[in-house]
């Protein structure tokens, strides 16, 4: 603009219009180029995504936009970029089908990372039964450390494609649930009273209870041998439900054990008929180890 103003340039007015815009063109690319390397790097790095990860993404970043800007510029300049277009576009298909299973794992780690379903750290368990805590998250698979401290790569495509159990999302506790059952003859209301009573010394004495959660205790059915009956309470992540489950079987088991309340072994009443006068004349009660033989 400062040019224009000078008489004696005034058959250069068009060239120098032509450059300006040739540098509004190159500099709207390289403040483009440079933003999104920023913002995505801060965002990725934010969700704590591997810094390999990071780094590819935005030199594709980076490479698309240098591109645009670059066929920008041909076309205001008048050259044709119809058959660059063309040529970038087989060109890029051919690539994307010799690629194909790589470009799978690529996009769905992008997807697995912009979706938040799982964090480095968290404790996943797939529906093939894979399960670990996942180690990081890479371009081309996700790597899972094992219950056995194994180092598993489940390719990104598959994990996507998976169901997922993230025992750390929303939060980290987790219910921990027991099932049993005691006698027949056993006082139902002095049983949920008991199992309730030690339920509430494990949230209190064990670090890895949640405090402020009540336990729940329900009948569920009758069994053949017991009545069924679960016991339902909080631990702060999945290391401390092994303690406190652990920690309530053992509980329980001694505390029904000194109020006298049976679980029973499984019992089956057997009755034997004579052939001749079709009259029972035998009867087996199995309880566990013991029987009783009545004849008649």
């Amino acid at each position: 603009m400062a040019l224009t103003s000078l008489s004696y340039l005034a058959p250069w007015y068009y060239y120098l219009g032509k450059t300006a815009i040739v540098f509004v063109i190159v500099i709207v690319t390289y403040g483009l180029a440079l933003s999104g390397w920023l913002l995505l790097g801060w965002y990725m790095r934010r969700n704590k995504v591997r810094q390999s990860l990071v780094r590819m993404v935005q030199r594709i970043t980076i490479i698309i936009v240098y591109a645009a800007g670059l066929l920008v510029l041909l076309d205001y300049l008048g050259i044709s970029i119809s058959p660059m277009i063309a040529g970038l576009g087989i060109g890029c298909l051919a690539v994307a089908l010799a690629l194909q299973p790589t470009l799978s794992n690529f996009f769905a780690g992008t997807q697995i990372v912009l979706d938040k379903m799982l964090r480095v750290g968290d404790y996943i368990e797939l529906d093939s039964g894979e399960r670990g805590y996942v180690a990081g998250v890479g371009w081309r698979s996700t790597r899972v450390r094992t219950d056995f401290n194994n180092l598993m790569g489940i390719p990104n495509s598959r994990l996507v494609d998976s169901i997922i159990t993230n025992y750390y999302g929303p939060d980290m506790e987790l219910v921990v649930i027991v099932n049993s059952g005691v006698s027949y003859s056993s006082d139902l209301a002095q049983v949920e009273d008991v199992a309730l009573a030690v339920a509430r010394e494990i949230i209190e004495e064990l670090p890895e209870a949640v405090k402020t959660c009540e336990p729940w205790f329900a009948f569920e059915e009758f069994g053949d041998s017991n009545i069924h009956f679960w016991v339902w309470l909080y631990a702060t992540d999945r290391v401390g439900s092994f303690r406190v489950k652990s920690e309530l079987i053992k509980r329980l088991h001694s505390r029904f054990a000194q109020e006298g309340i049976i679980i029973n072994y499984p019992v089956r009443l057997l009755t034997y008929e004579d052939s001749k006068d079709k009259k029972p004349f035998l009867s087996v009660n199995v309880h566990g180890l013991e029987e009783s033989v009545e004849n008649n």
